[in-house]
């Protein structure tokens, strides 16, 4: 599986965007997929999940009302859709997927990660 991570930019804090992670080489469909960030200085951060059936995404406290995960099978690609975002959001952004995983927040359990897609928000 290889996933490719896009949609970063630079925003105005309050601002919206939208990350996309396409995978190829097999269907993720069955796969859990995950969304993580990092920012300068900081350690790996999660953000978000979904499962297989999309059914009951978990979300980072910090972004919670915030941002949206979601996914279309047909087009093998996991979205994740921010909104209001804040200075704190600033951080490169990554997707992640696993066939199985005990604890969706924890970065090692994914087997398959994306390269980096840079989100800068201005105050």
């Amino acid at each position: 599986v290889q996933l490719q991570a896009s949609g970063g930019g630079l925003v105005q804090a309050g601002g919206s965007l939208r990350l996309s992670c396409a995978a190829s080489g097999r269907s993720v469909s069955s796969y859990n997929m995950g969304w993580f960030r990092q920012a300068p200085g900081k350690g790996r951060e999660f953000v978000a999940h979904i499962g297989a059936s999309s059914s009951s995404p978990t979300y980072a406290d910090s972004v919670k009302g915030r941002f949206t995960i979601s996914r279309d099978n047909a087009k093998n690609t996991v979205y994740l859709q921010m909104n209001n975002l804040k200075p704190e959001d600033a951080a490169v952004y990554y997707c992640a997927a696993a066939a199985y995983v005990y604890s969706v927040v924890v970065g090692s359990q994914y087997e398959y990660w994306s390269q980096g897609t840079l989100v800068t928000v201005s105050s």
